[in-house]
């Protein structure tokens, strides 16, 4: 894969010198709103912020409660038009103009396609046009594979939908973890990083890291996972532990276990 100086760096401020990222989702108020104890995004992002190896969320959060000194790198969320009360959450567009992504000094942008769904046409053209304006900069697209209600997300499709967004020209890929996941892995030519999906029990998500990276994801872009947690803090550097540190779940939950005790301040809004 050829890169200019640019790309090469910014894909290198997010994965870190072992391939493997640990990135914070916080986006997901563009179409959820104020979703639990996301009500207060600045509350929820500080304590973690120095455990994140990026972020990823919208321009308004991130103008509004991101501190401008803080040293990571930004992911920032492009697409968006559709709101949770729609039936048909595929009818996105481009919502954040390269210009603006550029003067917030992004390292990489993200954009959900939704392979299979009704406007799926629109959401791929979409990403290559962005993919087109962004390499101009040397800036890497995330793409994110949005799974309708409607949609399995098994390895037959998630390779599919993988496949779609490499082909296109993303340069990262988030997907869901699923059985025979070294399949979707193989037949991706881009870095693969997992969503963590629905807030599930901690031991669960720290076994759903372990079984991603061990099949070849190269880390996680996780939110409720973390930050819906009573111990966030604790929860992402257990999720730390195993994506750098190639922890066990066993490790991993017993870091959890050690630093909850440890935290001063439990988020609850």
């Amino acid at each position: 894969m050829s890169m200019d100086w640019g790309m090469r760096n910014r894909l290198s401020r997010i994965f870190k010198s072992d391939g493997k990222t640990v990135m914070l989702a916080v986006d997901h108020g563009y179409f959820q709103g104020p979703t639990t104890r996301l009500e207060n995004p600045r509350r929820t992002i500080e304590p973690l912020l120095p455990y994140a190896d990026s972020i990823m969320l919208t321009r308004g959060v991130l103008r509004n409660c991101v501190d401008a000194r803080a040293d990571v790198p930004v992911v920032l969320r492009v697409s968006g038009g559709v709101s949770i009360l729609k039936e048909d959450l595929s009818d996105e567009d481009i919502t954040t103009s390269i210009e603006e992504a550029i003067r917030l000094n992004a390292s990489a942008l993200a954009l959900s396609i939704f392979v299979g769904e009704h406007h799926e046409h629109r959401t791929l053209v979409n990403l290559a046009r962005l993919v087109d304006e962004a390499e101009r900069y040397g800036i890497p697209v995330l793409a994110v594979t949005a799974v309708g209600r409607e949609m399995a997300r098994d390895a037959r499709y998630l390779a599919l939908a993988c496949r779609i967004a490499a082909e296109l020209g993303a340069r990262l890929v988030k997907t869901y973890y699923c059985e025979n996941f070294e399949k979707v892995v193989d037949s991706c030519p881009v870095p693969l990083v997992i969503a963590g999906g629905k807030k599930i029990p901690e031991r669960d998500a720290l076994q759903l890291t372990y079984n991603a990276v061990r099949d070849g994801a190269a880390g996680v872009d996780m939110g409720r996972n973390i930050w819906q947690s009573d111990h966030p803090v604790a929860m992402i550097r257990a999720v730390r532990a195993i994506v750098h540190d190639n922890a066990s779940v066993d490790e991993a939950w017993q870091i959890f276990n050690e630093l909850k005790g440890k935290e001063e301040v439990v988020v609850k809004q």
